[in-house]
């Protein structure tokens, strides 16, 4: 398996005025699932594709095994990608397709028939490729990526098209790979789809990284200084508490979260106001909080939110 995974070091690129790279670092280590994720427009699949040697750059390099991808002998058995869920021809089955991606490479063709297996195609490999739904289209190129059991594995939005079984069942695969030693990139601009399978966070915004590290240290950092408070009483409580200085963020129902005042302190404000709750205690917060402070400021477009109260 692969000593050192992916670096990614101060990669600069344009496109005409618009900086679409802007320093990009960070690394993809093994033994570990990394999320990348942003807003559209982050500079995510750029960087994938500079990773691949498919696109150039001002400044910077992109290492793989400490040398450029195009410098590697024999580089898909170093690095598998999924960059497009590009369906097959549509007349030739998912495992011609994959028979002639393994002839192309050098590959015995029993390789087909386990990565096949591995990504659970079986029942539809010989079905022609025109019938393959996204999700199909998906597995087969994950199949494809894995052909020549490459210890790097690059997937750019592979939850695309996936119904809900077929999510549960990607992130179980992608942590098995984890498992078994690679270093694993899954870019995506939702959440939701990494917070269950990812070990490390890299977070992507205006052509940079915003943050590079473990998802629980991101997590305790956002959450430092919050309280979480229960009350039947939101608009009450909110109003007590943003006049002493706190900021208020309507969270679930009768819940809302609290910047800016200690738990006591809370606690002692609501009871002098009669407000009644039922909890007060520290906040964690979830992935997609971590996202969304992480990435306030980089998004392109953003709308009004009213469940936001500030002094």
């Amino acid at each position: 398996m692969s000593p050192t995974g992916i670096v990614v070091a101060g990669l600069r690129k344009r496109y005409g005025a618009a900086p679409a790279l802007d320093g990009m670092s960070f690394s993809v280590r093994p033994g570990v699932v990394t999320g990348f994720v942003g807003p559209n427009g982050a500079g995510k699949s750029t960087t994938m594709r500079v990773i691949l040697g498919l696109d150039a750059v001002e400044a910077g390099a992109a290492l793989v095994d400490g040398r450029p991808y195009r410098s590697l002998r024999r580089p898909l058995n170093r690095v598998g990608s999924l960059l497009d869920a590009a369906a097959p021809h549509p007349g030739r089955s998912g495992r011609d397709h994959l028979l002639w991606l393994a002839h192309a490479q050098g590959l015995a063709s029993r390789r087909v028939d386990q990565v096949i297996e591995q990504v659970g195609l079986a029942p539809a490999a010989r079905r022609r490729g025109g019938a393959y739904s996204l999700g199909m289209r998906q597995r087969l190129g994950i199949a494809a990526a894995l052909l020549g059991d490459p210890p790097i594995l690059m997937l750019d939005e592979p939850f695309n098209g996936m119904d809900p079984d077929g999510i549960i069942w990607m992130r179980a695969f992608l942590r098995s790979l984890a498992a078994q030693g690679r270093a694993v990139l899954v870019s995506s601009h939702l959440m939701s789809e990494v917070q269950d399978v990812a070990d490390h966070l890299v977070v992507a915004g205006r052509g940079r990284a915003l943050a590079d590290a473990a998802v629980d240290d991101l997590v305790a950092a956002v959450s430092e200084g919050r309280v979480t408070l229960r009350t039947t009483a939101a608009p009450h409580a909110t109003a007590v508490l943003v006049r002493a200085g706190a900021s208020v963020v309507a969270g679930g129902r009768d819940t809302v979260t609290v910047s800016g005042l200690p738990a006591d302190r809370i606690a002692a404000l609501l009871g002098a106001g009669a407000v009644p709750f039922s909890e007060v205690s520290a906040h964690r917060a979830t992935l997609e909080d971590v996202y969304l402070e992480l990435t306030r400021e980089a998004v392109e477009y953003r709308a009004a939110t009213s469940t936001e109260v500030r002094r």
